[in-house]
């Protein structure tokens, strides 16, 4: 199948089995917004369930106090409930056989 053919989707599933990727590096290597990216990636897991495959994420994590413990692992926070700091490294995404 030509790359053109191929969804959104299957192209990012491709690059997470490539290595991990953030949903920055995902919208701005298929030019889409990253909350797009993120409902790509949310979808991709599930499609993936029942497989040898899964999603894993490493979830965002403070820069200041090392706080890891956010809610929603797959988004990144504003700032840290912990110290309050804005330095908030991304969670990044990754495809791993099971």
């Amino acid at each position: 199948m030509r790359e053109a053919e191929r969804t959104t989707r299957e192209r990012i599933a491709d690059r997470l089995r490539e290595g991990p990727a953030t949903a920055s590096d995902l919208g701005e290597a298929f030019a889409i917004p990253v909350d797009v990216a993120i409902d790509h990636v949310t979808h991709v897991a599930e499609t993936l369930a029942g497989t040898d495959e899964r999603v894993v994420v490493a979830p965002p994590e403070c820069e200041e106090c090392g706080f890891d413990g956010f809610d929603d692992p797959a988004n990144r926070p504003s700032r840290c409930p912990e110290c309050k700091s804005e330095a908030v490294v991304e969670p990044t995404f990754a495809i791993e056989r099971v």
